[in-house]
């Protein structure tokens, strides 16, 4: 039998810190380390430099910005994966091609942006999904969020919708990695956080409870609304909390694990989330971690992750402070089920599930 061609798009490795770029290149990595693929040959779309970095035995197809406006031509290939849903690439399709699209959220519909920005949203999601067979969403509540507005798109057949959970390519937990630059914070206790710096991430209730707590809070972000980041450098001014917040951008891979090995928790209050990997990588460290209890983060936390129901800021309090009494009364136990917890979202379940799906459509 003539081997399937199936060609997943990478694209997002341009931008090395963000979520989608990390979910694709532990997908990759994944098939990689599968022993056999059958019948199925790989093809990775994307920055050729970034790529090659991953080390994989797959062919590479070099983007070139042109073919926002000059297609690549995929003619070639039995399957298209379009790795996020407001993709700039593989719009089109041949007759008898198949094509998946990864959907990590429709965020923007529910947040107080313009109707011109709505209405340009809507349009860049359509163009990836109206031909799409299967669109995989990342959680049940990205799905459901979907068929709650399915009437806002235009399909040239209804494509059926899966959940596949985003996964992680866990660090080896026994290493002591290095902070790096950070190395002040070795002997801190800090809070962390890891995102970007937007309203929907909700760090700014964070600053707020840190006059009642003894722990500083580090934020990392690889990006960031202006508007939002000085109004939360304002209300750290105004408390007077200048040394107890700690800034960390665009840093290494080995920092990230330095600094989740480090933390006495993770704290994650955001108001709207497709999915959630940060907590994920506190717990596969056994770490305590804070969530809201909106959109996503409820799977991804399951019954072991300690859930703020609301942002009011002696609440906040309350709820840290009875986790981390919780947390350490019985510490190997909890630390036990974080780390069952967050194996459920190992990349090797990640890629079998893909896969199936790949299989499914081809054969």
């Amino acid at each position: 039998m003539k081997k399937k061609q199936v060609l997943i798009d990478l694209e997002r490795l341009r931008y090395p810190n963000s979520g989608i770029a990390n979910v694709f290149k532990n997908l990759a990595l994944g098939f990689s380390n599968l022993p056999i693929l059958n019948n199925i040959d790989i093809s990775l779309y994307g920055p050729k430099e970034a790529i090659e970095t991953l080390g994989t035995k797959f062919a590479i197809k070099q983007r070139k910005p042109l073919h926002k406006f000059r297609p690549f031509s995929t003619f070639k290939y039995d399957l298209l994966h379009t790795s996020h849903q407001l993709s700039s690439y593989f719009h089109q399709k041949r007759i008898g091609q198949k094509k998946v699209v990864t959907l990590h959220d429709l965020n923007f519909i529910h947040e107080d942006v313009s109707t011109k920005k709505e209405k340009k949203g809507l349009k860049r999601v359509e163009k990836n999904i109206r031909n799409a067979d299967v669109i995989v969403c990342i959680s049940e509540f990205a799905k459901q969020d979907l068929i709650n507005n399915l009437n806002l798109f235009r399909f040239c057949k209804k494509p059926e919708i899966k959940v596949i959970y985003n996964g992680i390519k866990f660090p080896d937990t026994t290493f002591n990695y290095d902070l790096g630059e950070y190395q002040y914070l070795k002997n801190k206790k800090y809070i962390l956080n890891i995102g970007v710096i937007f309203p929907k991430k909700n760090q700014l209730s964070l600053v707020k409870m840190l006059p009642f707590i003894e722990e500083d809070l580090v934020l990392v972000y690889s990006s960031e609304i202006p508007a939002y980041l000085k109004e939360i450098q304002d209300e750290i001014e105004r408390l007077g909390m200048q040394d107890r917040v700690h800034f960390c951008n665009n840093i290494t891979e080995e920092e990230k694990w330095a600094l989740i090995q480090n933390c006495e928790s993770m704290c994650h209050p955001s108001i709207a989330e497709g999915f959630g990997i940060p907590p994920i990588e506190a717990m596969s460290f056994g770490k305590p971690v804070f969530l809201s209890d909106r959109t996503s983060l409820p799977e991804v936390g399951g019954d072991v992750a300690f859930y703020f129901e609301n942002f009011e800021t002696n609440y906040m309090v309350s709820t840290y402070k009875n986790g981390m009494e919780e947390f350490y009364k019985n510490e190997l136990v909890f630390k036990a089920k974080l780390l069952e917890r967050a194996a459920k979202f190992d990349f090797s379940v990640m890629t079998k599930n893909y896969l199936s799906v790949y299989e499914s459509l081809l054969f």
